[in-house]
């Protein structure tokens, strides 16, 4: 499964704006002598202090905390730093571990180095609910608190499962912040990279909800490389009311992950996601898709086909001509026999 590069919540411009306007008054009174700073360092065993940014917060803010709890030498050191480096505004909110008596230039560094956040909450391109709630568990929030947020989430129309709705990224949120803001905030996210993409599309046919469902089965069925070419074999099939038949569907049923050979006994199994047994979209999304197989949904590749299959690792195969489609799986079994899709 591809992840798409850590993508933080923004402070803001606020936070950018704040530098320059409270940086500027600074200079006006202090003039422009060079401020007290600590010497950079190559490598440091310092002691780490905690720098709690919250949403929104100042330049200034962050600044004396930073002064105060001895991180740099002075609150104006950072202010120049930060004013003359645009990444500033990049500074996510959250609890961040940085080391003790450095320079400004490091200590913007390590504000900005995503590994520093504590209570980091990941959520990879195609993970489901239930692994996301866990990513919630190991930042400290009880499990009883999780379920009854996903639970009581409110849904923006015309959306009905928060399976989807929350964009794959790097979220950070403030010590404190309550876990239905931060799950209001990561679908807003969502809903800002669908419009991103271009949902609801060129079609009448489509509603986003549908678009989110077709881009979660393109996630768990594709790569980076080939999410067009499966997204036209998703709409080929609708298009002719051909059953879908994806494994992925089953397997998000099932709760497996990793198993690429689907028995026969499991696509007999009673389920509206059952892509083998119903025709037409499951009715939910079976994940949450990232933002190249969105755009996948509403941009597919031109062709004609109707199936495909993963030969060997690295190797997917697309055609319209079920003949050539049962030679393909006959080297597939054989690559199966022959441990090529052992890990």
């Amino acid at each position: 499964m591809k992840v798409d590069k850590p993508a933080l919540l923004r402070v803001g411009a606020a936070l950018l704006a704040s530098f320059l306007i409270i940086a500027g008054l600074s200079l006006i009174k202090r003039g422009p002598a060079a401020a007290a700073d600590f010497p950079c360092r190559v490598d440091s065993n310092a002691e780490q202090i905690s720098i709690d940014v919250s949403l929104g917060e100042t330049g200034s803010e962050i600044a004396l905390e930073l002064f105060e709890k001895g991180v740099t030498k002075s609150q104006e050191s950072f202010f120049r730093v930060a004013v003359a480096d645009q990444r500033s505004a990049s500074i996510a909110p959250g609890l961040h571990l940085i080391d003790e008596e450095i320079c400004a230039e490091d200590a913007l560094t390590q504000l900005l180095d995503s590994k520093r956040i504590v209570g980091l909450i990941a959520v990879k391109e195609g993970a489901w609910l239930s692994e996301i709630k866990e990513s919630f568990q190991k930042a400290g929030i009880p499990r009883k608190e999780i379920d009854r947020a996903f639970e009581k989430a409110i849904l923006p129309k015309p959306f009905i499962s928060l399976e989807g709705l929350l964009f794959p990224a790097q979220y950070s949120f403030a010590k404190g912040t309550p876990i239905d803001r931060a799950i209001v905030e990561m679908i807003s996210k969502g809903e800002r990279e669908m419009v991103r993409a271009g949902f609801p599309g060129n079609t009448s046919k489509f509603n986003q909800q549908d678009l989110l469902v077709i881009a979660s089965i393109i996630q768990a069925e594709g790569t980076d490389e080939n999410f067009g070419k499966v997204s036209r074999v998703i709409y080929n099939r609708l298009k002719i009311g051909m059953p879908l038949q994806m494994d992925s569907t089953v397997h998000y049923v099932q709760r497996q992950r990793g198993d690429i050979f689907l028995s026969t006994k499991s696509t007999l199994l009673n389920s509206p996601y059952n892509t083998y047994r119903n025709t037409g979209l499951p009715p939910a999304p079976i994940g949450n898709p990232g933002r190249n197989a969105m755009l996948a949904a509403v941009t597919p590749t031109p062709g004609d086909w109707l199936y495909f299959i993963t030969v060997a690792p690295g190797d997917t195969r697309f055609t319209r001509s079920f003949d050539e489609f049962n030679e393909w799986k006959l080297i597939y079994r054989a690559n199966l026999r022959a441990g090529k899709f052992e890990k």
